[in-house]
């Protein structure tokens, strides 16, 4: 039965039974945590081979002959640039190879914007008085993060089953010469799971935004990160722009931090030859070039692209049953009484579940109280504030499927307990 069909007494039984469960989980002295979208041990261990794969001196020449102990090749070796720009479908001249973390990369992209502007002959962001950002929500809190850091007026932009609202981006682009930019998971998205369709992709390079240095900011951090055997498939945003006429409008951002080690992957960014021109003209003064040799050991042990898609295959071997594991408990638990609604994603990192309103951060709170450590609700928000208090992104990778399934009883009876308070409380 439905707990918003439920009398008053009903639902005093529920909030009776469910409190006494809690009170026996508190009992248990737990210590788990879901906060995080961390791969587990057991996924790390699979590219252990990786640290032997460059072990003398002479195993550090790339294919071209490059010594990847010195200096120079900028934007990266072909070696590894060759698997990126299969992987993201786009040429070498439009690749940079970064360090380690593709949030880096974001981070330095919206700085240079902000103090040099978008292209030599444009005004610096710095300079152009107010500046607002489109963020489609429930998104990635660490985006949010960047774009607050630099000063920027977060809107948010509800997304659906399709992607953003493409209409509500199309209008406040077109109208608002102080909009310069969006962030975009555009796969597997954080922490909705789905995928933006192909007229929602289209849309997207077809903008036409007031501000010439709009960028849209397309973080594909999970491109082929697949939980199935029917994967979903995305449109190249880059081909699409170039058919738009809109080819420096986006800029692309990948990572191995979830494939090989999460601290020490390689990061790339793909954007237009105009644009990755740009890019190398000012990282000529700020490095004199990433790791090669982490590079190469990237190379060196996944070969091409093929390598890599075979590899993430034991990933999902591994995580696809966590996450099954999360969803049969949301299906035998919250799905008959109706008090939250969440995705069944084929692919990424996360599962996006929403409360009734208003009950979000009691859940989370009623986990971290019985030894469960959730992503604070509202992270998945600009500045923190969910206007609903109802979305919580759960991370399931990280713990082994004993300790999630535990994990799992406590978030369930938390959502009981404050689906019931909610509800007596009208």
């Amino acid at each position: 039965m439905l707990m918003t069909e439920m009398t008053k007494e009903q639902l005093e039984g529920v909030l009776a039974d469910a409190m006494s469960e809690y009170e026996g989980y508190k009992a248990l002295g737990l210590a788990l945590n879901m906060a995080r979208g961390k791969p587990a041990a057991d996924q790390l261990s699979l590219t252990k081979g990786m640290l032997d794969a460059v072990n003398s001196s002479s195993d550090c020449k790339a294919l071209d002959g490059t010594d990847c102990r010195n200096y120079g090749v900028l934007d990266g070796i072909k070696d590894t640039k060759k698997i990126f720009c299969d992987m993201l479908g786009v040429a070498d001249e439009e690749l940079i190879v970064g360090g380690n973390s593709s949030l880096n990369l974001m981070y330095d992209t919206i700085a240079r914007n902000y103090m040099f502007g978008v292209s030599k002959d444009s005004t610096p962001l710095k300079d152009q008085g107010k500046l607002k950002w489109l963020c489609p929500v429930p998104g990635y809190d660490r985006h949010f993060a960047i774009t607050e850091r630099f000063g920027f007026e977060m809107i948010n932009i509800p997304i659906g089953e399709n992607g953003p609202d493409m209409d509500m981006i199309e209008k406040l682009v077109s109208e608002d010469e102080s909009i310069k930019g969006i962030w975009c998971v555009p796969m597997y998205a954080n922490p909705t799971g789905i995928t933006y369709s192909d007229e929602t992709v289209k849309r997207f390079a077809s903008l036409k935004p007031k501000a010439k240095d709009f960028r849209i900011f397309w973080d594909n951090a999970y491109c082929i990160h697949h939980l199935t055997d029917t994967p979903d498939t995305l449109l190249n945003i880059l081909d699409e722009c170039k058919k738009a006429g809109n080819d420096d409008m986006v800029y692309i951002f990948a990572s191995t931090s979830k494939v090989s080690f999460a601290g020490a992957g390689v990061a790339v960014m793909a954007a237009s030859k105009a644009n990755t021109d740009y890019v190398k003209y000012h990282m000529t003064v700020q490095t004199i070039g990433f790791d090669k040799i982490n590079q190469l050991r990237h190379a060196k042990f996944f070969g091409d692209f093929e390598g890599v898609k075979a590899h993430m295959k034991k990933h999902a071997a591994i995580i696809a049953p966590k996450f099954d594991a999360v969803i049969k408990a949301l299906d035998e638990n919250i799905k008959p009484l109706g008090i939250g609604s969440y995705n069944t994603p084929k692919g990424g990192y996360f599962i996006a579940f929403d409360t009734l309103p208003g009950c979000a951060k009691r859940v989370v709170a009623l986990c971290k109280e019985a030894g469960v450590v959730m992503t604070g609700a509202g992270a998945t928000f600009p500045y923190g504030k969910d206007p609903k208090d109802s979305n919580i992104r759960i991370a399931p990778t990280l713990p082994p499927i004993a300790e999630l399934e535990q994990a799992m009883k406590v978030f369930i009876t938390a959502v009981k307990i404050a689906s019931a308070e909610v509800l007596l409380a009208k």
